[in-house]
């Protein structure tokens, strides 16, 4: 009897030793470890997860303390592990959903190759990649605009948490059910396609918020009487299509043949040039009613806007003498 009382205590001891080790002494990765958990995923597979990405001690161990304080939720995502943590610790993060995702800002105007280039820069994707998803994805946005040859126009410009293990497909989806949210705020409705790419442009065209309306109008007025937008915009991205832009536009840029070229073709383009804000939007929907047929820079970050040519070539008279002025200076 003392023999099996020896082993009976024996066998407490190494229990007792083995809860120790497993439950409570913290552990701490060789280096910063991404652990990806997916959805629908067992307490016994996240365990494993775990256990074979070093975060834990033991698998066993993580499914009875699961099991023991109650089987709460355990959510799907990535979690960054860096600092010593005990395996209660590691549970109730992942029970609380801390996960970890990285911040992209997505500014407004931003067209699809300058949001492929920040994701490649957040090391979320590379810049090939984003593009590929960008232009096969459209079933996202059909019921939105029907022949769009890209997602340009509808991934919405906002400060973006996305995870590491997102896919691009994932994130361009995220942009779009956010443009979505947006376009409903604002009631946006009849013909979407064109009212996105009369807003990219007027996005592209100036950062002052209470010009966008001004700005529209005069595309509205010259859509109206047939005359060319001539809107250098609109040869930048038609370059860009072609991986033929060099930063500056040059004459035979505005002599490409490109249905997004406006100096050669009448219209809006066949589609957006950009991601356009909340403001832009508005001002597509709702442009001012004036007679503006054209527009220029003032050399204070705003523009002047005329109803003829004469006027108009005051205002771009001022702005070269502006500009001598300051390059003397």
């Amino acid at each position: 009897m003392k023999t099996f009382a020896r082993l009976i205590l024996l066998a407490i001891l190494i229990v007792a030793a083995w809860f120790l080790w497993a439950f409570t002494l913290p552990v701490k990765p060789s280096s910063p470890t991404i652990v990806t958990l997916h959805s629908g995923a067992s307490a016994r597979q996240i365990a494993a997860t775990l256990d074979s990405s070093g975060v834990i001690r033991s698998k066993t161990a993580f499914v009875l303390y699961h099991l023991y304080i109650g089987r709460r939720t355990l959510k799907a995502g990535d979690y960054l592990f860096e600092n010593s943590a005990t395996m209660a610790e590691v549970h109730e993060r992942i029970a609380r959903g801390d996960v970890y995702t990285v911040a992209v800002v997505i500014p407004e105007g931003f067209n699809i190759y300058d949001i492929a280039v920040a994701l490649e820069q957040a090391k979320l994707c590379s810049r090939e990649d984003f593009l590929k998803a960008a232009r096969s994805e459209t079933a996202l946005i059909a019921d939105l605009s029907p022949d769009a040859p890209s997602l340009e126009g509808f991934l919405y410009p906002d400060t973006y948490d996305f995870g590491p293990s997102m896919s691009p497909h994932d994130m361009a989806a995220m942009m779009v059910k956010r443009f979505r949210k947006e376009a409903t705020t604002l009631g946006l409705h009849g013909d979407i396609a064109r009212t996105v790419t009369m807003a990219s442009i007027v996005e592209k065209e100036t950062r002052v918020e209470t010009e966008r309306p001004l700005v529209a109008s005069v595309f509205e007025n010259r859509i109206v009487k047939k005359m060319p937008l001539s809107t250098d915009p609109t040869v930048i991205y038609a370059a860009l299509l072609d991986g033929e832009w060099s930063g500056v536009i040059h004459q035979s840029d505005l002599q490409r043949e490109s249905p997004y070229n406006t100096y050669r073709h009448n219209g809006l383009p066949p589609g957006p040039i950009a991601n356009p804000g909340h403001t832009a939007l508005l001002a597509a929907m709702e442009p001012a009613h004036t007679q503006y047929l054209y527009f220029v820079a003032d050399n204070t970050g705003g523009h002047n806007f005329a109803r003829t040519a004469d006027e108009h070539a005051k205002n771009v008279a001022a702005y070269r003498k502006g500009v001598a002025k300051h390059v003397e200076h």
